[in-house]
């Protein structure tokens, strides 16, 4: 299953009729620690009128909660909530803290501010698909490496790693769908001189050009 995650997650601000909307955003794992980090973003901006947020938190099942903190009902956690949908980001939390400028925005003002609030905090934060796969070791001769570096790259699949020695070791993360292909046009294009064997079980992204492997 592949998913988009906050990689690296940041702050962004705007101002509406002097009202200054902040979100911030945050990779979460649990409600536990969405709450905790919700508990220090509070404490962080103590003397904010509201601290507005959302959350989906799982990957195929997904858990989602909200919360309007004081602002009128559906005009602040449920369009934060929708800005994560329709990013279909998995494991975030995002809290827009709002200082009041002294001037009512009305309910779509606030629907508004709230929404391009969110909108700004994922555009500054770095957000990648994690995907479920393998590390694999290509193993080949010096004669058929033109054939299966071109092959990779037609896939885009990056390669991670080479080891030049009396024959070739090649490394790649390869999704857990792609394996099976990958392997059969490996086979077809060296007829068979490539051996092609799954090192290890893992999650995998591409962070601005360069693949990097999760802990879990």
């Amino acid at each position: 299953m592949n998913i988009k995650i906050v990689y690296q997650g940041n702050s962004a601000e705007i101002v509406e009729k002097k009202s200054r909307f902040i979100a911030d955003i945050f990779s979460v794992s649990s409600e536990e620690e969405a709450l905790q980090i919700l508990e220090k973003v509070k404490k962080k901006y103590w003397d904010a009128r509201h601290h507005c947020w959302a959350y989906a938190i799982g990957g195929e099942q997904v858990q989602e909660r909200c919360s309007d903190d004081g602002e009128p009902s559906g005009t602040a956690g449920k369009p934060i909530l929708e800005v994560i949908r329709g990013n279909e980001i998995h494991n975030v939390l995002i809290v827009v803290t709002r200082y009041f400028g002294g001037t009512l925005l009305g309910t779509g003002g606030l629907v508004r501010a709230y929404t391009q609030a969110a909108q700004e905090g994922i555009a500054a934060s770095t957000i990648v698909t994690k995907t479920q796969g393998y590390k694999v070791k290509i193993q080949t001769d010096y004669t058929t490496l033109g054939k299966i570096q071109y092959l990779l790259g037609q896939k885009g699949v990056q390669i991670i790693d080479s080891v030049y020695q009396e024959n070739i070791e090649i490394f790649v993360y390869i999704s857990k769908e792609e394996e099976t292909v990958l392997q059969r046009d490996i086979t077809e294009v060296t007829n068979g001189q490539t051996v092609v064997e799954r090192i290890e079980e893992c999650s995998f992204a591409n962070v601005e050009g360069q693949m990097i492997q999760f802990d879990s």
